[in-house]
């Protein structure tokens, strides 16, 4: 198995995961669904970490997203154009997104570092291809440190 399945099928399990560690949400936006998770990095295998270039630790987490359209009888991954950006109290900070792509599967995930038990918040603005208008959407979430 490549190091590229396992992330994807990792990010599955996050996205599909339940629980209050690793709750999958979305929202609406028109016939768009908006999928965004927040884990800590110590989720990730060291292996996996390396080849995407997440830097692992108890105060690192990812943000992974993936929009996907409902259309008549069905639903399909888009890919999009997307910025966001995240901060608490103390720190600010862009993300940089990376796509990830494999078959008709498309996610994006960014690393940025927390302060145990603070809230981060998020906000992001994104452009599903073939969409035409951008949407923006902000949440929050609370992060704890691996002990």
């Amino acid at each position: 198995m490549t190091a590229l399945t396992r992330f994807s099928l990792l990010l599955l399990a996050l996205l599909g995961a339940s629980g209050a560690t690793l709750a999958q949400q979305s929202e609406m936006f028109g016939p768009y669904e908006l999928h965004y998770s927040v884990v800590n990095t110590t989720f990730l295998a060291p292996d996996i970490a390396a080849t995407y270039g997440i830097t692992r630790g108890k105060n690192r987490a990812i943000l992974t997203l993936a929009v996907r359209e409902h259309l008549a009888d069905h639903s399909e991954t888009r890919p999009m154009l997307l910025q966001g950006r995240t901060w608490d109290l103390i720190q600010n900070q862009d993300l940089d997104f990376l796509e990830i792509r494999e078959g008709p599967a498309v996610y994006y995930i960014a690393d940025f570092k927390f302060i145990n038990e603070e809230w981060r918040f998020f906000e992001l603005t994104f452009r599903p291809e073939g969409a035409d208008q951008t949407y923006t959407f902000q949440f929050k979430h609370q992060l704890y440190t691996e002990e």
